[in-house]
């Protein structure tokens, strides 16, 4: 169980069979840094072009398709201290016919304050202008080689992950990825210091970081889509579109880990989850919108812990 310390010296704006560029073990850490979604660094140069620049990715020792990686969010620190997001709502999230009645849409910055660990609008319109918001990071892609020597875009998200702008994949987090190619090949990028639910703006707060994962490997898991776990809860993820096939791709994925994991049949699991069941948007701008199917762990009546790693 090593600790390894990784400086990116180029980035990829595709995840797929790329050659690693550091092979680590079931068990490791590794602390590395990410540029922003338009491949800027901590010291606002720009390193790499957009969409959503990929540090990695990490070849996993033993890992083979049909196996699982799983990712600890240990932590995320931003190293500089702006970031940016657009100024208007994307045009695919309201009703079409007020966009010709809405202003200009441009790239406002941010001050974030380590310190404090808030956020604010640098230069806000005066109805905003004391809006102070906590900072708190997360991931918007990562994931795996998709395998079938696909190389698919930072700015979708799929089976392997991706581009999924889901506020969950916080520090303390748990990411759980179908592995399709041999070593799995993660990559991870695209840091936000805040972000609603949806990213309905085309971005969260945008800016770099420095992360600290640490990985393990689940042997013969079968997953079929990502899956995750916070303190509070376990959850699926789908990405596709419509809305209601990634909420069709989330839901089955649950059902199946709660009849594999938990030994809920179909019928138990449908009680349970008809009336606990949570759903999160992650995102609803990129070509694959991401619905996140969740439950409170208070529901499981099997004894569950991180130490299993995620059944």
């Amino acid at each position: 169980m090593a600790h390894h310390r990784f400086v990116p010296a180029g980035y990829h704006n595709v995840l797929g069979a790329r050659d690693p560029v550091l092979r680590i073990s079931d068990g490791d850490t590794v602390i590395t840094t990410t540029i922003d979604a338009a491949g800027r660094d901590h010291e606002h140069v720009e390193r790499a072009p957009r969409p959503n620049p990929m540090t990695g990715p990490f070849f996993v020792e033993g890992a083979e398709p049909g196996d699982a990686l799983i990712v600890q969010i240990q932590r995320m620190t931003p190293t500089r201290d702006t970031g940016w997001t657009y100024s208007l709502l994307a045009p695919n999230v309201v009703d079409p016919e007020i966009l010709p009645r809405l202003p200009e849409r441009y790239r406002v910055e941010w001050a974030i304050d380590r310190a404090a660990q808030t956020v604010r609008l640098m230069e806000p319109p005066t109805a905003v202008a004391d809006l102070v918001l906590p900072l708190t990071p997360m991931i918007g892609c990562f994931g795996v080689a998709p395998g079938l020597g696909q190389a698919i875009s930072t700015a979708t998200s799929g089976r392997h992950g991706g581009n999924m702008d889901f506020r969950g994949f916080a520090p303390g987090a748990i990411a759980c990825f179908p592995v399709f190619e041999s070593g799995a090949l993660f990559f991870l990028g695209d840091g936000h210091a805040c972000q609603g639910d949806g990213e309905i703006v085309g971005t969260g707060i945008e800016t770099s970081f420095e992360v600290e994962f640490t990985v393990r490997l689940k042997k013969k898991a079968n997953h079929g889509w990502p899956r995750g776990e916070t303190t509070t809860d376990i959850f699926t993820v789908g990405n596709a579109r419509p809305l209601d096939q990634a909420l069709q791709h989330a839901t089955t994925e649950m059902l199946n880990w709660l009849g594999n994991s938990f030994g809920l049949d179909p019928t138990s699991a449908s009680h349970l989850l008809g009336q606990v069941v949570r759903y999160d948007i992650g995102n609803v701008f990129n070509p694959a919108y991401t619905v996140v199917c969740r439950v409170a762990k208070t529901w499981l009546r099997k004894p569950y812990s991180t130490l299993g790693w995620l059944g």
